[in-house]
């Protein structure tokens, strides 16, 4: 099975240049003579009018942001245990529940910024052998963007997991050992569109499965998040084919309201002749 994909990301729209057009308007609003006609100060007028309706909503949005970060419990306890973020519970909770990270395993974490679940691993794994009488783990984490060092992991900052050259350093750093469990908690840059926002996160869900095929050891695990949508089943196919168990796991600390969940792999077979 070979799976051939496009990785597509489109950047988001800088509000910035909202408010900075914006401000050109305005000052040319200023300039205007005298003998402006009406129809030139309405549609300025309107314009301006526009543009307040969108800082207005991106402020608005702002704050139910702040104020549901004030009242949720595990913002609370993520820093009460010194955890990066409340992800960190996600991982914590599907691992309660499935046990897939053990003393001795070798993981590697996708999109691991800002650290939390390499912090949540290399606990598990015990990476940073304080276990006396437990294997010691390993933990590597990648993410395009910069991230604080991880006590016990090894990570890999500012680099793009899905290309080759990155998958390379992951590979060499494991002295081309195979891992035990395979994370993701990669997501594109959301947009405005929901459905683009889905296909994205699809198409880094199935690099990660690919990669899987080359670097899992026999009975390994997967686990991915995505965004639920219509490519949603051809991603469990896939997973179905080179794992003995797939589901879909939703943890506690995933918002009620979000489309989030993720997908769990267990018993990795590899590609069956």
């Amino acid at each position: 099975m070979a799976f051939s994909l496009t990785f597509l990301i489109k950047e988001d729209l800088c509000r910035s240049s909202i408010v900075l057009k914006y401000k050109s308007k305005f000052r040319s609003y200023l300039n205007l003579s005298s003998s402006s006609s009406i129809s030139s100060h309405t549609t300025s007028n309107r314009r301006s009018l526009t543009t307040s309706v969108y800082l207005l909503k991106d402020k608005v949005s702002s704050n139910i942001w702040l104020e549901r970060q004030r009242r949720d419990i595990f913002v609370k306890q993520a820093g009460a245990e010194n955890y990066r973020c409340r992800s960190a519970f996600k991982l914590k909770q599907i691992n309660e529940k499935f046990s897939i990270l053990c003393p001795g395993h070798i993981v590697i974490d996708c999109g691991s910024a800002p650290g939390s679940w390499c912090q949540v691993a290399v606990q598990e794994v015990n990476a940073t052998g304080e276990g006396i009488n437990k294997p010691k783990g390993t933990v590597i984490g990648v993410d395009l963007q910069y991230f604080s060092p991880v006590d016990g992991a090894t990570i890999l900052p500012q680099s793009d997991f899905t290309t080759e050259a990155t998958q390379t350093k992951i590979k060499d750093l494991l002295c081309h050992q195979k891992a035990d469990v395979l994370l993701s908690d990669m997501a594109p840059r959301a947009t405005g569109l929901r459905s683009h926002n889905h296909e994205a996160i699809i198409e880094l869900c199935f690099y990660v499965l690919r990669f899987s095929l080359v670097i899992l050891k026999p009975e390994g695990t997967m686990l991915c998040k995505l965004w639920m949508g219509g490519d949603q089943s051809r991603l469990e196919k896939a997973m179905q084919t080179v794992f003995q168990h797939v589901r879909v796991v939703k943890p506690e600390a995933s918002r009620e309201n979000s489309a989030e969940i993720f997908l769990l792999g267990r018993k990795f077979t590899g590609i069956k002749n």
